[in-house]
């Protein structure tokens, strides 16, 4: 059978990631034309890319998404030559794969003997979700337009050809769904064209199997995966009890390589939402019936050392590496460095040495990205563990410890412990660094964690071409600025030409200045290099957290509407509401309890009157 294939790509930063050529490679094994339509803008570097996998790679503006690249792909190569093949695909970017060789599904699907086909469907919703729908009844049953293949008495005839003529421009995603994805289906079925589903809708539980029952799929041996599955909204896939990491590890067990997933989901998904979409917490053991990695990592340790009297407590910690490392110490000045190397003396390492910095001006950050740049640029070792002598005395007794501990214990609790991090490296060579997860017993940092270091955070950003998407409210970030890591993972910090005299003198140490950025920076200038980040717990970290977020979100959710998204939205109107009480206590009312609302209904409608007259003559005065 002859086949021409019109992929539509898209990336807002132009950048064709591997995932896309490794994708129309395997489709080039049964497939005889693709031409590649990409909506702008695309980088020199990523045509390129693509004109070594594709016969031809068209460049249009962004206007009329899918739809409209699709329509102007078909104008280009004409309805003579598109006449010539046997079936035309209309595929696109939004789907990882083929996790399963496409072949099954194309002699599966030839065999059908149908007009048109596509790999999944949606089912049918009743009303219509879309508010702008002409219909708002029903969302019909139709083949999702990831992927749809069409015969040629079916794209060679009149029907489709006035499909195509008469489609409208498409401006927003919602029309692309009602213009086309929600109507293809429906529309040519009703002209007497026969077409079949690959996987269809009704041997899955829910509407949206691409959704929502992607492992189900997988298990079925469905050759794609939504990438929409990386970055939808978390309160949904919580709702919907979508775990993603189900997913995830179907994708390992198969022949697929997972590195091309996370280098392109770095990049283009919110890094907060990836990281819980995909559960990337790990709660580690600490016995010591595993092994150390084969060949066994070369590392060296950064500890930046202001307080000499933490040193035997950090060694203690230390002991707990199962390789050989090497360690360097960073600290202010002469004297605490002679301090230092005496109470290291009692200690066995393969190889010390204790710098002095320049200035204490940025502290453990300055120490790090200017006293040890050549440490970081090296190439000498392939992870690095950066701790420092953390007291925090301005935070309190009971925090400062809690802090300490909960960064020590989960990055160097045990030897047991410390070679499973190691594992996970050695697994996972996209790994670019693991944390602890944001610290939050005692400190207020769940959705405020950028505190005021988001907006220099972006600025520095540019400067270093970290190129990843910033989280709105929490970051994936090791705040404590202690963690394993990849050199590779924080090179475009450490290429940087740094000055002490960048970072605030020890008065102005505090959020918005260098360090605080810098830190928050760590795992984007990971994802940049299109590594991903975990973070890891001990089982004792992992039970004192969970059972006070527990209590913390019942403790809220008493009083809001029982599930994430409904909690959020009623915080928002209430927010928005904020300058009409009235509606306020309706709200309120209404939900919590409902009876009594409807009684007062009367009474509120004669408050609202007076509210609104009583606005009107303030409004008047003014």
């Amino acid at each position: 059978m002859r086949r021409v294939a019109i992929y539509m790509f898209f990336d807002p930063q132009g950048i064709v990631d591997d995932y896309v050529l490794y994708k129309l490679r395997k489709l080039r094994e049964h497939v005889e034309t693709i031409f590649v339509v990409a909506n702008l803008p695309l980088a020199a570097e990523g045509r390129e890319r693509l004109e070594g996998v594709a016969d031809t790679v068209y460049t249009r503006t962004n206007v009329g998404f899918d739809v409209g690249a699709y329509k102007d792909a078909m104008a280009v190569l004409g309805r003579e030559r598109l006449a010539e093949y046997d079936e035309l695909l209309l595929l696109n970017y939004t789907f990882f794969g083929p996790v399963f060789p496409f072949g099954e599904m194309f002699d599966r699907m030839t065999a059908a003997n149908v007009d048109f086909w596509g790999v999944t469907a949606h089912k049918a919703i009743r009303p219509n979700p879309h508010p702008d729908a002409v219909d708002t009844s029903e969302l019909p049953f139709h083949i999702q337009s990831t992927w749809l293949a069409i015969s040629h008495r079916m794209f060679t005839s009149a029907e489709f050809a006035e499909y195509w003529d008469t489609m409208p421009v498409i401006t927003s995603y919602e029309q692309s769904v009602l213009q086309h994805e929600a109507r293809f289906t429906k529309h040519f079925a009703e002209r007497g064209f026969r077409y079949a589903v690959a996987f269809p809708p009704e041997h899955y539980p829910s509407d949206n199997a691409s959704l929502e029952n992607a492992a189900l799929l997988l298990d079925d041996r469905c050759p794609m995966v939504k990438r929409r599955l990386f970055f939808h909204e978390p309160t949904y896939m919580e709702r919907q009890a979508i775990i993603g990491r189900r997913t995830l590890e179907r994708i390992e067990r198969s022949e697929y390589p997972t590195d091309l997933v996370w280098q392109n989901v770095v990049r283009s998904a919110e890094p907060r939402t990836l990281y819980t979409n995909f559960s990337l917490l790990h709660i580690l053991g600490d016995t010591d019936d595993v092994p150390v990695p084969e060949p066994t990592p070369r590392v060296a340790v950064i500890a930046h050392i202001y307080y000499p009297e933490m040193v035997d407590e950090i060694m203690g910690y230390l002991r707990n590496i199962p390789v050989p490392y090497h360690l360097y110490v960073t600290t202010s000045d002469q004297g605490r460095r002679e301090d230092i190397e005496a109470r290291l003396a009692r200690h066995d390492v393969a190889r010390v040495e204790v710098r002095v910095s320049g200035s204490n001006r940025g502290r453990d950050m300055s120490a790090f990205l200017i006293a040890c740049r050549d440490v970081l640029l090296s190439d000498e070792y392939d992870l690095v563990c950066k701790v420092h002598s953390k007291k925090s005395p301005q935070d309190g007794y009971n925090a400062a410890m809690l802090f300490k501990h909960h960064l020590f214990d989960n990055l160097l609790g045990s030897r047991g412990y410390v070679t499973r991090v190691l594992q996970m490296f050695a697994e996972q060579p996209t790994l670019g660094a693991v944390f602890p997860p944001v610290v939050n017993i005692g400190y207020p940092t769940l959705g405020h964690a950028w505190f005021t270091n988001r907006e220099p955070a972006l600025a520095w950003a540019k400067r270093l071409g970290i190129q990843t998407v910033f989280d709105r409210s929490t970051p994936v970030a090791p705040l404590g600025s202690m963690f394993w890591f990849r050199p590779q993972a924080v090179r475009k910090l450490a290429e940087y030409p740094f000055r002490y005299e960048d970072y605030p003198e020890e008065g102005g140490y505090g959020d918005g200045g260098l360090p605080h950025v810098q830190e928050r920076l760590l795992g984007y200038a990971a994802m940049s290099e299109g590594m991903h980040v975990r973070s890891v717990l001990n089982a004792d970290w992992a039970s004192i957290n969970y059972t006070f977020l527990e209590y913390r979100l019942q403790r809220v959710s008493s009083h809001l509407p029982g599930y994430t998204q409904e909690q959020v939205d009623y915080l928002e109107q209430a927010q928005a509401a904020a300058e009409n009480p009235l509606a306020g206590i309706k709200r309120h009312l209404h939900w919590r309890s409902p009876r009594l609302a409807a009684a007062l209904r009367p009474l509120y409608v004669v408050a609202r009157g007076a509210y609104r007259r009583s606005r009107a003559l303030t409004g008047a005065g003014r």
